[in-house]
Order: C-alpha cells, then sequence, then structure tokens
C-alpha cells in the first residue's frame, strides 16, 4: 500500500481488511520501538551534556558565551534564520 494513498475499503475482502489492519498494525509497532530508541539516545545524549556543563560550572568556567545569549536572543525575537530543512 502507498503511504499517499488509501485503498477503496468497500472493494476489499474481509481477508485483505485483516491483512492490511495486521500489516499496519506491525509497521506502527516498528515505528514505535524506533520512536522509543530514538528518546532514549537523546535523553542520553543530553545527560552527557547536562554532566558536562555541570563540570565546566563547578571549575568556575563560563557555561554560555556571549554569542550563544546573543543567538538565543535572536531566536526568541523570531529574527533567527530558520534551521535547514533535510530538502536542502
Amino acid at each position: 500500500m502507498d503511504e499517499t494513498t488509501f485503498p477503496d475499503l468497500g472493494t476489499l475482502t474481509d481477508q485483505e481488511l485483516k491483512d492490511l489492519i495486521q500489516q499496519l498494525s506491525q509497521e506502527e509497532d516498528e515505528v514505535s520501538y524506533r520512536r522509543r530508541m530514538l528518546h532514549g539516545k537523546i535523553d542520553i545524549l543530553r545527560a552527557e551534556l547536562v554532566n558536562r556543563l555541570r563540570v565546566k560550572h563547578t571549575g568556575g568556567q563560563e557555561i554560555f558565551s556571549g554569542s550563544d545569549v546573543e543567538r538565543l536572543t535572536q531566536i526568541l525575537a523570531g529574527h533567527a534564520a530558520p534551521p535547514p530543512s533535510d530538502a536542502e
């Protein structure tokens, strides 16, 4: 089945409907698993970043630079360039 189209349900047999339900349920399980894995990786990376910032802070190093603050100000004011799209 093409992801952009949906079949005419009236033309499908009961078995075809069951098969389609099973196929889509399996796809959803795979996507859900992938999503959980990605969230786990993101959580690990964020924890590492927080740990590094904590070490910098306790060591007396500057955590944020003036350019970081300026960039954040631009983002919050809506003046920052949008992030590059995947199509580019």
